[in-house]
This record gives C-alpha cells, sequence and structure tokens, in this order.
C-alpha cells in the first residue's frame, strides 16, 4: 500500500481542430488521426478507454504486490530446494525490497523522460525476465538475482499509473484513481494467499511462477500496443493542464530532495512507518503463514487466508483513518494512538498463549490501525512547502519498504539463532520460542515509532505556506 512522487513536469499539449492534440517536444511517438465521434461530446476520451488504459498499468502494480508477499506461502518449498534457513529465506524476500527502494527517486525522473508507456512496458519486460529467473533458478545465487530484477521493474508502476490519472482522468477524479491503485494492490496480495497456495500444491512453485513470467510478459505486449502518455496520443483532448517537460529540471529535483530532508517531520515520518507498516509486510509478506502453521498447527491455506485478512484489513484503515484525521484537523493525536494501541496488539500477538481465532482477530485489527501510514503520508506533504509536497510523499514512501527490507531478515536471523535443530523434510521447524524472539525485532521497532511520532510537529491538516 504505498504514495510516491507527484509532481512531474510535463510537456505542454498543443490541442488541434477537432479535438485532437500532438505532445510537442516527443521523439518517436505519432498520434492517432482524431476519433471524431468515439469519445465524449466535449472531446474528452470515453471513461471506459480512460479505465482500460489506466488499468494495463495498474495491473503491473497488482503483479508487483502480488510478487511481494508470495514468499508467505512459498517457505518450505524455498528452504527444501536452497537447502536454507530462516536468515537467508528472509534475505531472499528481501531482495525485493532492496532493488525496490533504491527504485524510488529515479523512477521519478524515468517517468519524466521516458513516459508512462515506455516505463511500464519495460518494467513488465524486465519483471517476466526475472521472474523467469526466480522460477528456474538452480542456485540461491540465481533466486536472489530474480527477486532483485522484479523488485526494481515493479517499481515503477505506481508513479506510472498517478501520472497515466493526470492525463486520462478528470481532476476529480484523481483520487479515485489514487484509491482504485491501492485495491489494485491489495488484490494482489489476496491472490498470493490461498489462490497461490492452491496452484502451488497442483503444479509445484516453479510452475506456478514459470507461468506468472509469461502473464507478466503479455501484460508487457499489451501495455506498448494499448497504452498511450495521453488522450492526445489516441485522438482525444487531454485532461492535463500543466507545466512542462523540462529535462533541465532533473538538479531541481535533487535540490528538492536535500530541502525535504532538511525538515524534522521528514525524519520521523520515514522511520515510524519502518516498525508500522514494516511489521504488516514482514509478517503478512513471509512469516506469518510459517508461524501460524508451526505455533498454532494451521494449514497452510487456512494461515494463508488469515494473512490475506491482514492485509485487506490494513487496505481498508487507511482510508478511514485518514479521513477521521481530516475530519478532526488533526495528524498528531490519531497517528500517536493508533501506534500505541498496534504496539499493544504485537503485545498480546507476540507474547500471550492466545487461541487461534482471537489472535486472527487481533491481526485483523493491528492491519486495520497500522492504516494509519496514510495519515502520515499527507502529514509529510503539510509539513513542507507547496513546491516539495511529492518530493516529501515520494520520501515517505520508503519508509514502509525499507520496514520490509530490514525485518524480514532480521526476523529470520534471529529464528535462526534460537533454532533448536529440529526439522522436516528438508525444513527447518521454530518452537514458539524462537518465533517469539524473531517477532521481538517488530515489537522492538514499533516502541521506536511510538516513541519518534511523539516529537513530530502537528499541521493542523494545512500547508505549510513558508
Amino acid at each position: 500500500m504505498t504514495a510516491t512522487n507527484d509532481t512531474e513536469p510535463r510537456t505542454p499539449r498543443v490541442l488541434l481542430q477537432g479535438g485532437s492534440a500532438h505532445p510537442s517536444g516527443r521523439s518517436g511517438e505519432h498520434p492517432s488521426p482524431p476519433s471524431r465521434g468515439r469519445g465524449r461530446g466535449d472531446g474528452f476520451p470515453p471513461a471506459r478507454l480512460a479505465w482500460f488504459v489506466w488499468g494495463l498499468g495498474a495491473l503491473l502494480y497488482l503483479i508487483g504486490f502480488y510478487q511481494r508477499v508470495a514468499p508467505a506461502v512459498l517457505t518450505d518449498q524455498l528452504m527444501t530446494e536452497f537447502a536454507i534457513g530462516a536468515a537467508a529465506l528472509g534475505n531472499l524476500s528481501a531482495f525485493y525490497f532492496y532493488s525496490y527502494v533504491a527504485m524510488q527517486i529515479p523512477t521519478g525522473i524515468l517517468a519524466d523522460r521516458w513516459g508512462p508507456r515506455r516505463l511500464l512496458a519495460s518494467g513488465a519486460g524486465v519483471a517476466a525476465l526475472g521472474t523467469a529467473l526466480f522460477a528456474f533458478a538452480p542456485t540461491l545465487f540465481w533466486a536472489n538475482a530474480g527477486r532483485l530484477l522484479i523488485g526494481a521493474s515493479v517499481a515503477v508502476a505506481f508513479v506510472s499509473m498517478l501520472k497515466l490519472a493526470s492525463h486520462w482522468f478528470l481532476p476529480r477524479q484523481f483520487a479515485l484513481a489514487s484509491g482504485m491503485a491501492l485495491f489494485m494492490g491489495v488484490v494482489g496480495g489476496v491472490f498470493a494467499g490461498v489462490p497461490l497456495r492452491l496452484l502451488v500444491d497442483a503444479f509445484g512453485w516453479r510452475g506456478v511462477m514459470g507461468a506468472s513470467a509469461l502473464v507478466t510478459a503479455a501484460l508487457c505486449v499489451a501495455i506498448w500496443l494499448r497504452v498511450r502518455d495521453d488522450p492526445a496520443e489516441a485522438g482525444y483532448a487531454s485532461h492535463f493542464h500543466g507545466a512542462g517537460h523540462g529535462t533541465g529540471q532533473h538538479g531541481a529535483i535533487w535540490r528538492g530532495l536535500m530541502d525535504v530532508l532538511s525538515y524534522r517531520n521528514t525524519w520521523i515520518l520515514v522511520i515510524v512507518p519502518i516498525g508500522v507498516a514494516g511489521s504488516v509486510l514482514t509478517f503478512a509478506g513471509l512469516w506469518g503463514v510459517p508461524y501460524l502453521r508451526q505455533v498454532h498447527g494451521l494449514e497452510t491455506k487456512t494461515a494463508a487466508a488469515i494473512t490475506s485478512s491482514f492485509l485487506v484489513a490494513w487496505a481498508l484503515g487507511g482510508p478511514l483513518l485518514g479521513t477521521w484525521s481530516e475530519r478532526i484537523g488533526r495528524r498528531k493525536p490519531i497517528y500517536v494512538i493508533t501506534t500505541a494501541f498496534v504496539l499493544a496488539c504485537w503485545t498480546a500477538i507476540i507474547f500471550l498463549p492466545l487461541p487461534v481465532w482471537p489472535l486472527a482477530g487481533l491481526l485483523v485489527l493491528t492491519g486495520f490501525l497500522s492504516g494509519n501510514l496514510i495519515i502520515g503520508f499527507a502529514w509529510a506533504k503539510e509539513s513542507v512547502p507547496a513546491r516539495l509536497m511529492g518530493t516529501a510523499s515520494g520520501v515517505c514512501n520508503m519508509g514502509p519498504l525499507m520496514g520490509g527490507m530490514f525485518l524480514q531478515p532480521a526476523v529470520g536471523w534471529m529464528l535462526d539463532r534460537h533454532w533448536s535443530g529440529a526439522s522436516a523434510n528438508g525444513v527447518r521447524l521454530y518452537d514458539a520460542a524462537a518465533w517469539q524472539a524473531g517477532f521481538t525485532m517488530m515489537y522492538a521497532c514499533v516502541i521506536l515509532s511510538l516513541v519518534l511520532i511523539c516529537f513530530a510537529r502537528e499541521t493542523y491538516c494545512k500547508q505549510m505556506t513558508t
């Protein structure tokens, strides 16, 4: 569930007679002839076409989220296949985050220079290659390389979707498109739960990942053939009215980044999600399923269903908590209170001998409350001058991703340190004490998050003007 930089300079577009247009300064693209009568009376593209174009980009984001959490139901297969323990498995999963985080800032520049069509098609192509490499990796080295390619390539999806939305949709529809993007991500996460488990049981993990590579490759072709950066390239009027596309503005991007990092709130609102949202990605994205199986004796499909519910609650919590914050006109009280409750929930989950279904209920509540990161995105944008809002959002989006990057291997390292030596069919078995020690890494980060958020400056839901 993410936000990113939405302040990209764009090429001015000159409207022609009949509602067509051409983008100035864009090489290699030739607008289609005007399509009279196909669109609305105002010359703008029909809604179904706009959603179709945007939806192809959203599918790459869905695939990216699916790949993000897929290792959770593959833990046994991966540990057996590559003869690895929890530390190496955590690192294998985290290779996705290493490259994803590294691509956050370059993606904005690439989207500005290439446009969403080229960037999405390239991302889908590299993602297909990375998935195939992961699917047929003969050794752990090549599996890690595949995960690294997947993370770097799907990192382009969200910012590209936002750019498409700003051109293909009315301004008042932009928030809807952003929300639908997050929904698509959750759909990918849910598919990586029970459905993926059933497919793996039927066809094996390598076969399923190989098929995933083929689907991603087909998406690459569809994006290249059907996506256009602007409706003008398909003979319609554009919804975008913005600043020009400037190759000389990338220096300003880096200066803006330094300016954003000079504000205390930025640092706080980057670090806080490492603990809160990072724990969600760590539990639901890798360690939740094996924990529920080994400690609570659940079937893999049941454990996957619980972790999927955890993710769905996380997605629902974000907009609801964000709306609550807007209504009371304050950020800090809700962020502090929800983080405190998240800490209380993790205390019970990690340290109390709870029955399965109360545990599942607490996980759902924890996911919902962890949606407070949406408040953090709004808070971060308000904490800097308006010209830096997009950069602040992109920087803060790195927090949850760094949480997954750090905590997934950290939990695995701690599990191996407390391993008793038990195994079954080549898979290491960890007792309740080992899992408790592993999850203490998440717990410590949530404590740090709660302490730090108390030092953030309240904005009262108002944008800084100086």
